[in-house]
């Protein structure tokens, strides 16, 4: 998985071998765009805050007789630039906006997090596609190249049905159209909040559909098995047998196979080696990792690819190569050539790059990249001189946060989150950012009580200016730091300073209509039973 938000993956060019996901008659057109798309300069994105907002925009979509998309983002977040930098941008997709209503819901404007809660949405950035009279279709899979998502888009507004419905007939065993079993290889099963399948289950759900995906359509198979894999790490889920071993080594071989999956291969590396090997069955780990260290090469430089998407393959391969050391291990040494290849490849997109979008979505990674290589100086000054160029430099002051945390610079990383927190902008980014300085403070500096409980308290008066503090995202990141707090105190440690803070956020809370959902979560904020260790 990559760790900067979970898939960051989204290319914006078009690959051939992704054609032939689609049955002639919904692929997409290679005719000029018409005048009128010309003339548009970006996709008429309806705002939404609120439920009102909602319900306007499902009132438009009924009237006019058109899909509803639901775009949920944030200005920060790599993967939504790199939507913006490689999809949103795109002349078809501004085009093919014009049949739908584009709704975006920004993760920061006031009512959002509400929306979030409605929608089960629980990672930026989520792509959902609703029919005319509202019922939820299909959710895109973001992490895909810009072309797939299209073509997963078109299918879903070519009078698709709801996936969840198509999900219960495979289940029955009953007879689906390709199209439809495309919609599930292609579904966005990460960002569903477990609608469909639990989390627990989804790794074998995935597999069941692989083993009934038609014999005549192998990358629907290859997906669904990729997927499965992909969720089956340090052996939960599926255990892949030779046949499935060999299939994969056959996708890693295979140029245009390979293309056509490249954002499960770039994405879920170390998970898909680990699903397939033993790291003691004679030479086989290190034949599946030759392997897919070679596939990812070609994607690296696949200049078809966005640049994200080749960071993300460059990223893929030092995770392969640190794959058998422990992932907290501060040096690991990678072979020379790696490690060159990440110099060079991360200083020339840093000295390429130059919209503004797409240096969002690559520098952290890039940075990332780095850290990972054992070259964290370079790390630190890739980010250092990134901060001006950024339109979201808090967010870039979390990864040096990390990276001083990871040296064991107690000091600095302090530093650099409660800079972060204190530069951050809008509601539930401030509450994000917020609980992970508290978090910080509490894990790296825990007998300074006083500076822990002036960041706690900031944090609880930042939540009290928002209406809809604890909904989803919002929620989680004061449930987090209400969880370090109540471990700080085990055994009453620090029992006047939680008082207060009870106190205080008890304030907050009456203040919340007593029949509003959110009430709940706020009352047991600071009384839940700390977390284990």
């Amino acid at each position: 998985m990559n760790p900067l938000l979970h898939r960051t993956a989204l290319a914006g060019a078009l690959f051939a071998a992704c054609l032939g996901l689609l049955a002639p008659a919904v692929a997409l057109a290679a005719a000029p765009p018409s005048q009128a798309a010309k003339a548009a300069a970006e996709v008429a994105w309806l705002p939404a805050a609120s439920d009102a907002d909602i319900e306007r925009a499902f009132a438009q979509a009924r009237a006019q007789g058109k899909p509803l998309l639901l775009y949920w983002g944030a200005s920060w977040c790599p993967p939504c630039n790199q939507l913006k930098a490689t999809l949103f941008n795109r002349q078809d997709f501004i085009e093919r906006s014009r049949a739908f209503v584009p709704v975006h819901v920004d993760g920061d404007l006031p009512g959002a997090q509400k929306l979030g809660t409605r929608f089960k949405v629980r990672g930026y950035p989520t792509l959902i596609l609703f029919n005319p009279a509202g019922a939820e279709i299909t959710r895109l899979p973001g992490e895909a190249d810009a072309p797939q998502v299209m073509q997963v888009l078109q299918l879903g507004m070519a009078g698709g049905r709801p996936v969840a419905a198509v999900l219960a007939d495979a289940r029955a065993g009953k007879a689906l159209s390709v199209s439809e079993w495309r919609m599930l290889a292609w579904y966005s099963w990460d960002t569903d909040d477990a609608q469909l399948v639990p989390e627990a289950d989804r790794a074998h759900e995935l597999a069941a559909l692989a083993r009934a995906a038609p014999a005549n359509e192998p990358q629907i198979a290859t997906r669904l098995w990729l997927k499965a894999l992909a969720e089956s790490d340090d052996a939960k889920g599926v255990k892949a047998d030779a046949a499935l071993r060999e299939r994969v080594m056959k996708v890693l071989a295979d140029p245009a196979a390979a293309r056509a999956q490249m954002d499960v291969l770039t994405n879920w590396p170390v998970e898909i080696a680990r699903a397939i090997t033993t790291q003691h069955a004679g030479g086989q780990r290190a034949q599946v990792v030759a392997a897919y260290d070679t596939a990812l090469q070609r994607l690296e430089v696949d200049t078809t690819l966005s640049r994200a998407d080749r960071m993300g393959a460059l990223l893929g391969r030092i995770e392969l190569a640190r794959m058998d050391a422990p992932d907290d291990a501060k040096t690991v040494k990678l072979p020379p050539a790696l490690v060159q290849d990440v110099r060079e490849h991360v200083a020339r997109d840093d000295r390429e790059i130059t919209d503004g979008y797409e240096r969002q979505a690559v520098i952290t990674t890039g940075a990332y990249a780095l850290r990972r290589a054992g070259l964290m100086s370079e790390s630190d000054a890739l980010l250092k001189a990134n901060l001006a160029k950024s339109h979201s430099p808090y967010y870039l002051m979390s990864a040096l946060a990390s990276n001083a945390k990871a040296r064991g610079d107690k000091t600095e990383a302090l530093r650099w989150y409660e800079e972060a927190y204190r530069t951050s902008q809008g509601p539930a980014t401030r509450l994000q950012w917020g609980a992970s300085y508290v978090n910080a403070l509490v894990e790296l500096s825990p007998q300074d009580a006083a500076r822990i409980e002036r960041a706690a308290s900031a944090l609880i008066a930042d939540a009290a200016k928002q209406p809809n503090a604890f909904y989803e995202r919002s929620a989680r990141s004061l449930q987090s730091a209400g969880r370090k707090l109540q471990t700080w105190n085990a055994n009453g440690a620090h029992a006047d300073s939680i008082k207060r803070l009870q106190t205080q956020l008890a304030a907050v809370c009456a203040a919340l209509p007593a029949q509003d959902a959110q009430r709940n979560t706020c009352d047991a904020l600071l009384h839940a039973k700390p977390a284990a260790g």
